[in-house]
């Protein structure tokens, strides 16, 4: 994984000292309210429902054992001891005091870690395939491209206001691990007809209010131009975009008010004087990040393991975890892991500090002492030895993180929702807790297979409802919480936006709706038909004719 230059460890040593002054000086009244609200914004910081809450950035998901360790000590230290994993791959603590958190900045720079732009209107931090450079199905390593994004980005005079919050996720594999298609800007690496590999440009994804699938405004961009011409896209955006209503200042409004084609040309236009210019990157830059991101000591094993396979005929618990959480990989011998962080009795995506603590052990041990964030809000081990995953296994099933349900219904994501956001309209986490706790039977989510479900507290969608092949939608009604239900969506290649059921429902009903809809699937399914097919095939009738039938 990438390492500090002296320059990045300046940058953020100079950035966190700045915002202690910036901090002391407004806790001394000398910087109102609506400044200082852009200031730490700038440094990962809102004040939500009960308690600010500080977003550390997680570069494209990728984290040392020494990072995670911190994280658990700074959980502990200024927190309640646990941290919540989002859907950009980074943590966010929800009970820190705004007095410390430049003690927390402070810390971070320790480990190269801080939070910059994990806010505000600017360059959040791009995500991609939690399985980059291990996948079996990639074209090429996206990490080494997200770097460059990162570096590109951080602090860019031209775009440290813009109109508002910019999203970038890049994928490098067949298999679209990164929901490209529902971000500012996706990036997926292609190859031409000349096999050479570069990049196809999609603009105006996003979920939120308006949800939007992406449109393909370039084909095939050479390696190259990466940045010359995202920042074309991004002046193009800067220049045009609503700043007058921030529902409608999103590149998506202005893809869409322009057309996809007419917003091609004016990029097109505007990389004419960019291309080949001061930050087209030359062969020496690609090499210099590259380098940063090369295999770990791989032993020379064969892909067949004995002793895996007398294990998973042995024990029934471990042959599904096998199944569903364990991933294959390029190097013979080795296995990807995911740690389920979706289970009964815990908020999707939390961690307690000893759990972050044994995780980073277990990297250690059985990974090369590397950990990745999914944005299903999942923590990844990489580059597991075969003959290591049942012991593996058991000090994850020990620790309450070895649930076998990648993929399966109770595998979701979930915002934080009105327990802690003052955005929501609606607790999101009590319906995750009554769907966690309604199906709980293993064997028959099994038998459902993959279905991703995806819970959001209000429309700004931070829990991706709209794509999943279930989306719960958190919507208030004279002061009260109601859900929405939609189905069909998905965030996968062949990505779509969940069509509505019809009118919401109370909080203690949705668990019901759920096994309404789930049933219909049963009774309705051809043999081996995933749930987003089935929804495809049948569309909404036969769903709403259950929910909504009168008694």
């Amino acid at each position: 994984m990438y390492k500090y230059d002296a320059y990045d460890q300046q940058l953020i040593e100079e950035r966190a000292a700045q915002y202690r002054d910036q901090t002391d000086r407004f806790l001394r009244g000398e910087i109102p309210d609506d400044e200082f609200l852009q200031l730490r914004l700038r440094n990962g910081l809102y004040v939500q429902r009960l308690a600010p809450m500080f977003r550390i950035c997680i570069p494209y998901g990728m984290l040392s054992s020494t990072q995670l360790r911190k994280l658990a000590q700074l959980s502990r230290d200024y927190d309640k001891g646990y941290g919540h994993f989002t859907t950009r791959q980074n943590i966010q603590f929800n009970w820190p005091e705004l007095a410390k958190v430049p003690d927390i900045s402070a810390e971070l720079a320790t480990v190269q870690m801080h939070p910059i732009q994990t806010s505000g209107s600017c360059i959040r931090n791009t995500t991609t395939d939690q399985f980059a450079g291990v996948s079996a199905d990639e074209l090429e390593d996206s990490r080494p491209y997200c770097e460059l994004i990162r570096q590109w980005s951080t602090f860019h005079p031209e775009f440290n206001w813009l109109p508002r919050k910019f999203k970038i996720a890049v994928s490098g594999c067949e298999h679209d691990r990164a929901a490209v298609q529902v971000h500012d800007i996706g990036i997926n690496l292609v190859r031409n007809s000349q096999q050479e590999v570069g990049f196809q440009i999609l603009v105006g994804g996003g979920l939120g209010r308006t949800p939007v699938i992406g449109s393909v405004i370039r084909e095939f961009l050479p390696k190259q131009h990466l940045l010359t011409y995202l920042e074309s896209i991004l002046r193009v955006y800067n220049r045009l975009g609503r700043r007058d209503n921030k529902f409608k200042a999103r590149i998506k409004i202005l893809v869409r008010a322009m057309t996809p084609k007419v917003f091609a040309e004016k990029v097109e236009e505007d990389w004419a004087a960019l291309k080949d210019g001061a930050v087209t990157i030359t062969d020496a830059e690609f090499a210099r990040v590259q380098a940063c991101f090369t295999a770990p000591a791989y032993q020379e094993l064969s892909d067949e393991c004995d002793q895996l396979a007398s294990r998973i005929s042995d024990d029934s618990g471990f042959k599904n975890w096998t199944l569903r959480n364990v991933g294959e990989h390029k190097q013979p011998g080795y296995a990807i892991v995911t740690l389920a962080l979706s289970r009964g009795g815990v908020a999707p995506g939390d961690v307690s500090d000893e759990q972050m603590e044994l995780v980073a052990d277990l990297a250690d041990r059985y990974s090369f002492g590397e950990i990745r964030v999914s944005h299903e809000q999942n923590l990844v081990l990489a580059d597991v030895k075969k003959s290591d995953l049942h012991e593996l296994w058991q000090q994850l099933r020990d620790a309450d993180l070895g649930a076998p349900n990648l993929g399966l219904l109770t595998d979701m994501i979930c915002c934080p929702g009105g327990d802690f956001c003052s955005l929501a309209n609606a607790k999101s986490l009590p319906v995750a807790e009554a769907i966690q706790r309604r199906f709980n039977d293993l064997d028959y989510l099994h038998d459902l297979g993959d279905i991703d479900l995806n819970i959001s507290g209000c429309m700004n969608a931070c829990g991706h409802h709209h794509v999943g092949n279930i989306g719960i939608l958190g919507v208030d009604k004279k002061g009260v919480g109601y859900f929405q239900v939609s189905l069909g969506g998905s965030s996968y290649e062949d990505a779509s936006l969940g069509r509505i059921l019809g009118p919401s429902f109370r909080e203690d009903d949705i668990a019901d709706v759920i096994a309404t809809i789930l049933t219909v699937y049963l009774d309705t399914r051809r043999e081996g038909e995933p749930f987003i097919n089935a929804v495809r095939r049948v569309g909404l009738d036969p769903f709403k004719a259950a929910v909504y039938a009168k008694e």
